[in-house]
């Protein structure tokens, strides 16, 4: 009895250690997330609009928000929305190179690698500006 017991212990620590316990990159990405996204760029799709006509009026003046940057952002909106209306109805389906990625890509794009140039630093703000606008 003690050598079965002995036996299907060590079979058991085998099979984990063989294992695969690398979460692979794209794992968070699946159907369901891929259908959050969709709803949500149908909903909230046009809310691209104002955060939009900010931006060139930041970078680019009044004027240029005033027309540019509404026609760039009403663009947007409609960009949004179109690919919502795809991810939700092909929510199933891993349709982008064989995965569930998103079709747009992201407006942050180093969220979580941060720049390899910069210092880390404690805290939450840093005191030099290229962190945010002042």
């Amino acid at each position: 009895m003690k050598t079965i017991l002995a036996l299907t212990f060590v079979c058991a620590f085998a099979a984990a250690g063989l294992a695969d316990i690398q979460d692979p990159p794209s794992n968070d990405q699946g159907p369901t997330r891929k259908l959050g996204r969709g709803i949500a760029n149908v909903m909230w799709g046009w809310s691209e609009i104002y955060p939009t006509v900010a931006t060139v009026n930041t970078k680019e003046g009044n004027s240029a928000a005033a027309g540019y940057g509404v026609v760039r952002g009403v663009g947007r909106g409609f960009a949004r929305f179109g690919v919502g209306l795809y991810e939700t109805f092909l929510f199933p389906f891993p349709l982008n190179h064989g995965t569930y990625m998103p079709v747009l890509p992201s407006d942050i794009r180093y969220i979580h690698t941060g720049y390899s140039e910069f210092p880390t630093e404690l805290g939450n703000e840093s005191k030099y500006n290229y962190i945010r606008i002042y």
